[in-house]
């Protein structure tokens, strides 16, 4: 079977009791060699998915913020060992033992900042819901919470991107929004990566995880293996909502593509060498999640080291990552191929079978 043949049928297996609907694109070398939009959109309304679809990105919001950090890298205007206090004076966490913190930034595209998702406050958001407050207030309220662990001593998933947010819109003097047009969905010709959507047509209805999968409600709570997670799926209409850097975007799959494939090379937006360092290990030995065996982090996403203990069929230096609203991305820069699936389905989408059925069918011998 080809390539196309194999991700078609892993798609046609999924569809309807696992996932609603979806939009897979796949490049090698620069060009497309797979690309479909399959089920509905909305299910209910009867609506196909097309490949203009807009998702709710949730964290592949991430690479987006973390490719403009590192594009003023380039320009010089911002160090990766510079202070977060440089540019946010007023964010200043507390260490575990209550000692002020010492947060740089490559603490934060690392994940290695002491910042986690269960240290968030009720009255902050990580993005995906929670309250409605200005980024800075919300920033603010997070750093009243004292961090898991001291900057550089350890790795958890958690709001450092939404700091990183914080610091790129003060550099730039605008909101995050704006800095990113800026530096990278302007020069990257990503139309609809916004966090505020007003094109309700093209919207993909968000779905959980069930059999068949369930229309989401209004806030609606999604269980997994790392505990329960509560959406809201109208905080994209609201534009008072904090544009969160860590999960508050919406764009479409061939939105995501341009994003990643810079870090194969195309369109050359970042210089060779911090294109090399933003794939690497950035986090050493530190330990991480039992389910991340074989992977340790980049300055975007994981990176694979052991494909065997991975059970992973990429090569070594592999890097990937998804979002919660249904979706994960793979950038491999052995092969030169770039994968993008945007689903409509928490979470089977970003990390259930789906995401390994893809994979594996993209690799298969």
């Amino acid at each position: 079977m080809s390539l196309i043949e194999r991700v078609d049928a892993a798609v046609d297996a999924a569809l309807v009791q696992r996932i609603v609907g979806c939009v897979i694109l796949i490049k090698r070398d620069g060009e497309e060699v797979y690309a479909r939009a399959a089920g509905p959109a909305d299910r209910e309304a009867n609506m196909p998915m097309r490949r203009e679809a807009i998702f709710r990105l949730a964290s592949v919001t991430k690479p987006i913020v973390a490719t403009a950090v590192l594009r003023l890298v380039d320009l010089g205007l911002i160090g990766l060992n510079d202070r977060v206090t440089r540019y946010l004076p007023w964010f200043t966490p507390d260490n575990p033992d209550g000692s002020k913190a010492d947060i740089r930034i490559r603490h934060l595209l690392s994940h290695t900042s002491g910042l986690a998702y269960g240290n968030v406050p009720d009255d902050a958001s990580g993005g995906l819901s929670g309250p409605v407050n200005s980024l800075t207030e919300t920033l603010q309220n997070i750093a009243k919470v004292r961090l898991a662990f001291a900057p550089g001593t350890g790795w958890d998933y958690g709001t450092s991107i939404d700091v990183l947010g914080g610091v790129l819109a003060a550099i730039n003097g605008s909101n995050v929004e704006d800095a990113l047009g800026r530096y990278v969905t302007g020069p990257l010709d990503m139309t609809d990566a916004h966090f505020y959507v007003t094109d309700k047509e093209r919207l993909a209805t968000p779905y959980a995880d069930g059999n068949p999968p369930v229309r989401m409600g209004e806030p609606h709570a999604v269980a997994d293996r790392y505990g329960t997670t509560v959406f809201s799926p109208g905080r994209i209409f609201n534009p008072a909502a904090p544009q969160n850097g860590g999960a508050g975007m919406a764009g479409t799959a061939d939105d995501v593509m341009k994003l990643l494939e810079v870090y194969n090379g195309n369109p050359g937006l970042l210089a060779p060498e911090t294109m090399a360092m933003a794939l690497a290990n950035q986090i050493g030995d530190l330990p991480r999640r039992e389910v991340d065996a074989g992977k340790r982090f980049s300055f975007i996403g994981a990176l694979l080291q052991d494909p065997m203990a991975a059970n992973n069929p990429c090569p070594v230096g592999t890097v990937d990552w998804g979002g919660a609203w249904g979706h994960n991305w793979v950038v491999d820069p052995v092969n030169r191929m770039t994968t993008v699936v945007c689903t409509n389905t928490t979470f089977e989408g970003c990390n259930g079978p789906f995401r390994d059925d893809i994979l594996q069918a993209v690799y298969a011998a």
